[in-house]
């Protein structure tokens, strides 16, 4: 009786357990949805910007503005995106060990973390973490994105960092994520310097209102705001899929679990109800004999 006692504990507890894992799936199912379809809407605007930006880069003019001027690198900011919660898989670690890799190559570097996994890996690595974001609801993904985005700025234009560069998790699908380091600023393009590359670009001129030093200095605040932005929301949808992915692995075990709890419960369960009546026919042989 104790050992089908604690089959059936077990049983329980298994049970309670995988009540647990499909509302966290059902969870992360509907956030993962909600994040793709902000992501889809927002990567279209972002990559138009993207070639507004690229243009304008090879505009002999943008030389002069701080944001393209090339500089001698003596302080970097690397800006991590991580997540506040576990149990996604190898969401968190896949990012932290990429950029801890990557940063062995660098010297000097100012790490902002976004996430409390992260900002607890990097601390406990020794980095120069100057600011973590921690908690950051999803509906303020975009309002963080900016304030991060102007903190950052403000920064480089102070002399204090010489380029900033973002590490994150690119969402391609579901079961796959990637994660990246790219430099945000200072802004360049894939012909630095190629006054070829400036003359004819030359020949299909385009015409800016007021002028261009404006027009560029109106663009890069939401350029900016919108990388980081996009920066974040990858990672965030990546991390839902990762944990639904995961909740759902988890419920599978918990199916097997369960599965072969069930055909001990009942092995021994056969085996007791056939001790018992080998019992009783045992008894009623003694009793006949003694007659």
């Amino acid at each position: 009786m104790s050992s089908l006692r604690s089959i059936k504990e077990r049983i329980a507890n298994v049970t309670s357990v995988e009540q647990l894992i499909r509302a966290m799936y059902m969870v992360s199912s509907t956030k993962l949805q909600k994040a793709r379809a902000q992501l889809e809407g927002l990567v279209p605007m972002q990559e138009g910007l993207q070639k507004i930006i690229d243009d304008l880069a090879s505009r002999e003019e943008s030389r002069s503005i701080e944001v393209f001027k090339k500089r001698e690198v003596r302080n970097s900011l690397y800006m991590i995106f991580t997540s506040d919660r576990g149990l996604s898989g190898g969401y968190n670690s896949n990012i932290n060990k990429f950029v801890l890799e990557h940063l062995k190559d660098v010297e000097n570097e100012k790490l902002l973390i976004v996430g409390s996994i992260g900002n607890e890996f990097f601390r406990r690595n020794g980095k120069n973490i100057i600011r973590a974001v921690v908690d950051v609801a999803d509906a303020q993904i975009y309002y963080a994105s900016q304030s991060l985005a102007e903190w950052a700025t403000d920064l480089y234009l102070a002399g204090e960092v010489d380029e900033i560069c973002v590490g994150y998790t690119v969402f391609k699908n579901v079961l796959s994520y990637e994660p990246v380091i790219k430099k945000v600023l200072p802004i360049s393009n894939g012909a630095e310097d190629d006054d070829d590359y400036y003359y004819d670009n030359y020949l299909d001129e385009k015409i800016y209102e007021p002028d261009l030093k404006t027009y560029i200095e109106e663009l890069i605040p939401l350029y900016l705001h919108m990388y980081i932005f996009r920066a974040f929301s990858e990672a965030h949808t990546s991390e839902q899929a990762a944990r639904m992915v995961s909740m759902d692995a988890a419920g599978k075990n918990a199916d097997e679990i369960m599965e072969d709890l069930t055909h001990s419960y009942n092995r021994q369960r056969q085996a007791e109800i056939t001790q018992e009546l080998n019992e009783i026919v045992g008894s009623r042989t003694i009793m006949t004999k003694e007659k």
